[in-house]
């Protein structure tokens, strides 16, 4: 029979066989045009209803970071806001935004949830001196896991404008989280290849899956097997919705996760009220609340702190420069000396557009004690030995709170006009807003 397929085919002479090509990739382009034979991605279907929120990285307000224009006082001009940022899911990729809105708990879609491991914990035993051994959920973050910040978060909002004709306008938003998978053998080769035809040749093969961005109903929460656990959060712990049935197997073996890992959405009834040096519910109107943020709603930074500490760090072949994003800033200044920031108090941020002026009040509670997280680079998820959590304890230990550890960035709290009334409990922030201190202080972080 093989042979005489052979046969038939030496037969054949070169214009019969060009013509039966051609007749053939006549045939199959159409199809693979129409019907191509690559998998239908989440960000595929959400397009046809949803738009991407944040900008895309070319057109990124840091684009410029490093530029004098950026990293030096303003001459004769007031400093700005630069850019902000959200993190929907604590230490992984962040969405650029070029404006938000600031509820009491920060800004809107930041830290919405948390990865986390089941590990052991040592607990004391109530009315004792003793500790006993017990399994409890704590958050992951940058500190242990590094490849976090190769997680990206997209948000996908609804769109009135599109309509899928299959199944109509749909409601509600979602995050689409994705991180470079491949399967092993023939079907991981054929991921790669797939990646490639549908993104571009510097594609990589990526997992997918989506959460939602409103917290889940009761019904919901019965139906996909959720529970409110204990999750510790440093020193501290909350009860928070247990989500980690959404979580795909092949996430923690590219983390590198030696313990089971979680998912935690907080329950916006029951956000964690922000007390140490943030203002008193007396004095504002409302106590502060957060989500999965360290400590308080909001992380303000400046450029030209960054360019100060840059200059002081020991740069090797894997450290060449500071991106402000290692420090997962809110809210990012240009225009400012270096360390100005230090004894601020009191901030607004201000527009004028049409004849109206927008402004929106902080309390600049206390400053941002770091830990070694901004050794992580956010472009690889590999971590640096020593920078920049060096250089900060050796030049930046200026806080009598925060004894050798070093200090960069602001914490805030925003201030409302009218706080007694729930509707009015927001501010709205944009790219562009001049800064204009209001009071400057000595601060202690608690």
């Amino acid at each position: 029979m093989a042979a005489s397929l052979m046969e038939a085919v030496a037969a054949l002479d070169s214009s019969t066989l060009i013509l039966l090509t051609v007749t053939l990739l006549a045939f199959f382009i159409p199809v693979f045009v129409i019907f191509p034979p690559l998998p239908v991605e989440h960000r595929d279907a959400l397009s046809q209803t949803h738009y991407k929120l944040g900008l895309p990285q070319e057109k990124s307000n840091l684009a410029e970071q490093r530029s004098d224009a950026l990293r030096q006082p303003h001459q004769g001009q007031a400093p700005r806001i630069q850019s902000l940022h959200i993190y929907p899911i604590k230490s992984c990729k962040g969405v650029e935004l070029t404006e938000v809105k600031v509820l009491p708990k920060g800004f809107e879609l930041d830290r919405l949830y948390s990865f986390t491991q089941l590990r052991e914990m040592r607990v004391p035993i109530p009315d004792s001196d003793q500790f006993k051994t017990v399994q409890g959920w704590e958050i992951l973050t940058l500190r242990q896991l590094g490849y976090l910040a190769n997680v990206v978060v997209d948000v996908w909002l609804p769109d009135p404008n599109k309509a899928s004709r299959l199944l109509g306008p749909i409601d509600g938003g979602f995050l689409l989280i994705r991180f470079p998978w491949k399967d092993g053998g023939i079907r991981g080769l054929i991921q790669t290849i797939a990646a490639k035809l549908s993104r571009g040749f510097s594609a990589v093969s990526e997992k997918e899956f989506m959460l939602p961005l409103e917290f889940p109903s009761i019904a919901d929460i019965k139906e996909r097997g959720f529970t409110y656990d204990d999750v510790k959060i440093f020193k501290n712990t909350a009860n928070a919705l247990n989500m980690s049935a959404e979580l795909p197997p092949e996430l923690s073996k590219y983390l590198g996760a030696t313990n089971p890992v979680g998912l935690f959405r907080m329950d916006p009834s029951n956000r964690r009220k922000v007390f140490r040096c943030a203002p008193k519910s007396d004095d504002v109107g409302y106590q502060p609340v957060v989500d999965f943020q360290d400590g308080y709603p909001l992380h303000m930074l400046s450029l030209a702190s960054v360019c100060a500490l840059e200059s002081n760090i020991n740069k090797d072949d894997a450290i060449t420069h500071l991106d402000a994003r290692r420090f997962r800033p809110n809210i990012i200044l240009s225009g400012l000396p270096a360390y100005d920031e230090d004894d601020w108090k009191g901030v607004a941020f201000r527009s004028s557009e049409g004849g109206k002026t927008d402004e929106a009040k902080f309390a600049v509670s206390c400053r941002t004690v770091r830990c070694k997280l901004p050794n992580v680079d956010p472009a690889t998820g590999l971590r640096h030995k020593v920078e920049p959590d060096h250089s900060l304890r050796k030049y930046r230990e200026i806080d009598a709170g925060a004894a050798k550890k070093g200090c960069l960035g602001m914490q805030l709290c925003p201030l409302f006009p009218d706080p007694s009334r729930e509707d009015a409990l927001k501010l709205h922030l944009r790219v562009g807003m001049e800064v204009d201190i209001l009071s400057r202080g000595s601060h202690m972080y608690l």
